[in-house]
């Protein structure tokens, strides 16, 4: 993946952290990941742009202040403050951008999962370059229709992989997030809802999909070169 002495561009992503959680949070959790994977990608933590509204599941094994990216009704149907949410990840990127991707676990992996599709209908990230990467930790689909079928009306062509928990409660609605993607990596782990180490399987298959970003991100170098 590259020759002796060239600098290879590492691929960046913003992170967004799971509900009622932190960007710090996120951070400690994805840092259980070997160097082999961690010193690959360039890793940008956020916090969610509204203060926790509620007891944080995470309450006395992660210290707070914990955030949530926007609210919703009992069922998930209806969401409150999304369109804030979506103009605030946006400002963020505009300033400290560009990113290549997006990591998100929970409901930061909901939100990710849905972003390409949004930003290709021109609902969001109007504003800054087109997500090429993603990586979906315990994620699932935007249960709000009107929503819902604007992010997975189109197959998502970006390359993306996604980790799946034997024992996690979003497992079922993770796999049907798969249908929305071409060709997706996937990682079986046998945890819950969490961040899960990587076993030998699960990192050869994190380090397959990283050497396609990669190549990506050459080839893109490359056509970028040619232009000038």
């Amino acid at each position: 993946m590259g020759s002796e002495g060239e600098i290879e561009k590492k691929p960046r992503f913003l992170c967004l952290h799971g509900f009622r959680t932190s960007g710090e949070i996120l951070q400690k959790q994805v840092g259980k990941w070997p160097e082999s994977v961690l010193g690959k990608i360039d890793l940008v933590f956020l916090d969610g742009p509204f203060p926790s509204q509620g007891k944080s599941d995470v309450d006395g094994i992660f210290d707070p202040p914990y955030y949530e990216w926007f609210q919703f009704n009992k069922v998930f149907t209806e969401y409150t403050n999304f369109d804030e949410c979506l103009a605030y990840i946006e400002n963020y990127m505009i300033k400290h951008g560009p990113f290549d991707g997006l990591l998100g676990f929970s409901q930061g992996a909901i939100l990710s999962a849905a972003l390409p599709g949004l930003q290709a209908k021109g609902m969001a990230l109007t504003k800054v370059p087109k997500i090429k990467f993603l990586i979906i930790i315990g994620g699932a689909k935007l249960k709000s229709q009107s929503w819902a079928e604007k992010a997975y009306s189109s197959p998502i062509q970006c390359p993306s992989v996604h980790f799946l928990g034997e024992m996690d409660f979003l497992k079922q609605y993770g796999i049907e997030l798969l249908d929305s993607f071409v060709d997706p990596f996937v990682i079986h782990h046998p945890k819950g809802h969490t961040v899960p180490r990587l076993d030998e399987k699960g990192l050869q298959i994190m380090l397959s999909f990283l050497e396609r970003t990669q190549k990506m991100l050459c080839m893109k170098e490359e056509e970028e070169i040619c232009l000038e």
